[in-house]
């Protein structure tokens, strides 16, 4: 079964009442009169929700480890789409100096900036595995094939030992030597399960999956038979052991405080220091609420501007290139495009995984305002389901970029998501918070 059409069957089984069940683990879903606790209570709602599938990942896996079969093998394809569809939309809380990527100050020092190791990409595929060059050659020299000490490529990269594979190790790995060495992470387990896609050598000739609805092919044999096929299944589940750490840690910052002292556990610090309710040797660690608001509104426009209209969509196709496309392995881009942009419209409208949690920055806008975000909306809502459509009819994402088919659509709505994240300039303006558009563009973001 095609990926695209696989994704469709699992979400519609999931129903509402299973997508909300990450709202209902660590507070009772009430709506609120602030913006603030309004997203801090999304936040913990995503995460909650990200980390629930991966576990659901995780026994997926652990399925395919005891049993390897075409029956786990496409469990456990099923299990990382629908991660895929939650962790998506947890995107948004990303650039905001949170705790997902923070880089510097308390926050990076307690929450460690988990973002590269949980989503990193584009990766170099030919450091976790084999892969098929457009000689038909099967490279060598990875992590799999490499039953003692493995030195990636790059500057400065450091020898780590993978006689055994463990998270630990691929955490090591994890951008040593350079940004495309990416061993962790969703990315990392998507190339796993499902190979390599096309050739990465010549766009247009399609050598190795051959069609414009196939992801990669990765044999059931690579898992049974194979010389390697247990160190693929060690690499699996280690993978997806710190896929779940990780997302714990995260979790972790979003609950109600149960902290006394944040320098020695940092459980709910950070949503308590976005309230404002941190006290005595912690207080100084509050946001000041105007600090927040600016800090939160100026990352949510560089994010769908800079990060998802520009690095995510316009990279791959303008290039065009299937290789800087998201997930490209599984061809479930069009998805990891749905779901940012439908995490950034949530946030901004206060209503989450089809739950309204109250005071949102949309409602405090003026009706000016949200008469221009209504008309970016509804046009970006109309290219981005005939993108899903044709993803699930006739070309995967891959194919869509290509100038004679689907790329004059997309260059569109990537320059329309651009003008969304510059009208969270006017958002700013209506809760009497200074921004430019300098503030919510990334400056260095690719130049093409």
């Amino acid at each position: 079964m095609k990926s695209t059409q696989r994704l469709a069957l699992v979400v519609a089984g999931l129903g509402l009442a299973a997508a909300l069940s990450g709202c209902q683990d660590d507070t009772k879903v009430t709506k609120s009169n602030n913006v603030l606790e309004t997203y801090a209570n999304m936040a913990l709602s995503g995460y909650g929700k990200a980390l629930d599938d991966a576990k659901s990942l995780k026994t997926a896996i652990g399925k395919l480890a005891d049993a390897p079969s075409a029956s786990t093998l496409e469990g456990a394809k099923d299990a990382w789409l629908a991660s895929r569809e939650s962790y998506g939309l947890t995107e948004i809380f990303r650039l905001s100096n949170g705790p997902i990527d923070a880089e510097e100050g308390w926050v990076a020092d307690a929450y460690g900036a988990l973002e590269g190791q949980l989503n990193a990409w584009p990766l170099d595929e030919n450091m976790i595995d084999y892969t098929t060059d457009e000689n038909g050659k099967t490279t060598s020299g990875n992590i799999i094939d490499t039953v003692g000490k493995f030195t990636p490529g790059g500057e400065g990269a450091k020898t780590i030992d993978v006689t055994t594979i463990t998270a630990e190790a691929i955490t090591e790995l994890n951008e040593n030597g350079g940004d495309a060495n990416v061993a962790s992470g969703y990315h990392a387990v998507e190339f796993l399960l499902w190979g390599q896609d096309q050739d990465y050598g010549n766009f247009t000739a399609d050598n190795v999956t051959k069609g414009p609805l196939t992801a990669g092919q990765r044999p059931l044999t690579d898992f049974t038979s194979d010389k390697f096929a247990k160190r693929r299944l060690q690499y699996l589940q280690a993978a997806t052991d710190q896929i779940i750490a990780d997302l714990e840690v995260v979790k972790s910052a979003w609950v109600t405080s149960t902290s006394s002292d944040c320098s020695k556990d940092a459980t709910g610090c950070y949503r308590a220091a976005l309230l404002s309710q941190l006290k005595g040797a912690d207080a100084a660690k509050n946001i000041d609420e105007n600090t927040a608001l600016k800090q939160i509104i100026a990352g949510m426009g560089v994010f769908i501007k800079s990060e998802l209209a520009n690095e995510r969509i316009a990279v791959a196709v303008l290039t065009p290139s299937e290789e800087d496309e998201h997930s490209c392995f599984s061809d479930n881009t069009h998805r990891d495009v749905t779901l940012n942009y439908q995490g950034f419209t949530s946030v901004l409208k206060g209503s989450f995984n089809g739950v309204d949690f109250g005071a949102n920055m949309y409602g405090k806008s003026s009706s000016a305002t949200q008469k221009t975000i209504d008309g970016l909306i509804s046009s970006i809502d109309a290219k981005i389901d005939n993108m899903n459509q044709l993803a699930e009819s006739k070309w995967h994402f891959d194919y869509q970029i290509m100038p004679a088919h689907n790329a004059k659509e997309i260059r569109k709505m990537k320059n329309e998501m651009r003008k969304l994240g510059d009208a969270m300039v006017a958002v700013a303006k209506d809760m009497s918070i200074s921004l430019t558009t300098d503030d919510v563009t990334d400056p260095e973001e690719t130049k093409l």
